[in-house]
């Protein structure tokens, strides 16, 4: 895990302010930002609100804040700085523009919403207000992709030639079934790649840079819903690269998430967000006409692959931090609205391909 900006989970920040968060919609990734909130020095849940009024109950009870009547009275609280926005994916836009345009900070799960339109809404709505955004893209923070991103900076894998990011995880069908919002196009956008795979997406483009064209194939092989478990496709890249991304919530039991670069000096490979390979031509030298197999540091644990709580809180802590850092610096966040649209819109081309059935080049027009 990176420190970040502010000095990650514990930092007090620079000024000893602290800031208040506000939750809403108190679901399944809810509890991970009390958890982050509560990792930081400066920073303190103080509300949380959802259209389902026993879950916020519950939340705040187990939490040890108050509950708010609704948005609104959330909203118009002084002592929230911050609005996490943990509603299904749909909705995003919907409240956080009404959150910025109160004058509040965000903190966005992913994705930033699921179409491009309603993504430039709500990062016009942002910089309309001052505030300042990040949406969720914790693997960022995680200390394998630290790692290699300074191996990127430093130029060690050389010109990148090919990337393979795979999530190829387990969703049971009785996981659709516990929302009416999961694996309907309205509020969860898609399916596998969309609300899974949509993290590794990010990571893919952030390391490879960005996607010029996209050829995809779309399925759903074993689940009731109106949206794809299982999602593949070819990408070509700006830089020349050309690479894959695959992402299933078809694959029992569910395996660690995986993402494969190489490049004229090396190759890395990320599994679990822990960097297991790292071959340098520059450190291992002649290896022979036919090559020779890479060395491992073994199969890493604790994935989200099979269990959506399984995911741990150090990253989300660390980019929350980073959050903090950025607002009272005056900077950017290092995940901010424009970065996370960069993601979404390669999934939207996915789709786009998979549904026509031929090559889609990017940048796409917002719809």
């Amino acid at each position: 895990m990176t420190t970040g900006a502010s000095g990650g989970p514990g930092s007090s920040g620079g000024t000893g302010r602290v800031f208040g968060f506000g939750v809403v919609g108190c679901g399944v990734i809810a509890p991970h930002h009390a958890r982050a909130v509560a990792a930081l020095g400066n920073a303190r849940l103080v509300a949380a609100t959802d259209v389902v009024a026993a879950k916020a109950q519950a939340y705040a009870a187990t939490n040890g804040c108050d509950v708010a009547e609704d948005l609104d009275a959330l909203l118009a609280r002084d002592d929230v700085d911050v609005v996490s926005v943990c509603v299904p994916s749909g909705l995003h836009a919907e409240v956080g523009v009404r959150a910025a345009e109160a004058g509040k900070h965000l903190v966005v799960e992913k994705p930033i919403d699921v179409t491009l339109a309603a993504a430039d809404r709500l990062i016009a709505a942002v910089d309309s207000a001052g505030v300042t955004m990040t949406v969720i893209s914790q693997h960022r923070f995680d200390s394998g992709f630290v790692e290699l991103r300074k191996l990127l900076d430093d130029g060690k894998l050389g010109r990148l030639v090919l990337g393979d990011a795979k999530v190829k995880w387990y969703r049971s069908q009785a996981y659709y079934d516990s929302g009416e919002w999961r694996g309907t196009r309205a509020l969860d956008g898609g399916g596998a790649l969309m609300n899974q795979g949509v993290h590794y997406t990010d990571m893919l483009r952030w390391t490879m840079g960005p996607v010029t064209e996209v050829t995809a194939i779309c399925v759903n092989q074993m689940h009731e819903m109106e949206v794809e478990d299982v999602a593949l496709a070819l990408l070509r890249f700006e830089s020349g690269a050309v690479g894959s991304l695959e992402s299933s919530t078809a694959v029992f039991p569910g395996m660690p998430e995986r993402l494969e670069l190489s490049g004229t000096g090396g190759t890395a490979v990320i599994e679990n967000g822990e960097l297991i390979v790292t071959e340098l031509m520059a450190e291992r030298g002649d290896i022979g006409a036919y090559g020779a197999k890479a060395a491992s540091s073994g199969p890493t644990a604790g994935s989200a692959s099979a269990e959506p709580t399984a995911i741990g809180t150090d990253a989300h802590a660390s980019q929350i931090a980073d959050l903090l850092a950025a607002i009272e610096e005056g900077r950017p966040p290092l995940v901010t609205g424009t970065e996370a649209r960069k993601a979404l819109e390669v999934v939207c081309a996915v789709y786009a391909s998979a549904e026509r059935g031929t090559t889609v080049h990017l940048p796409l027009e917002a719809s």
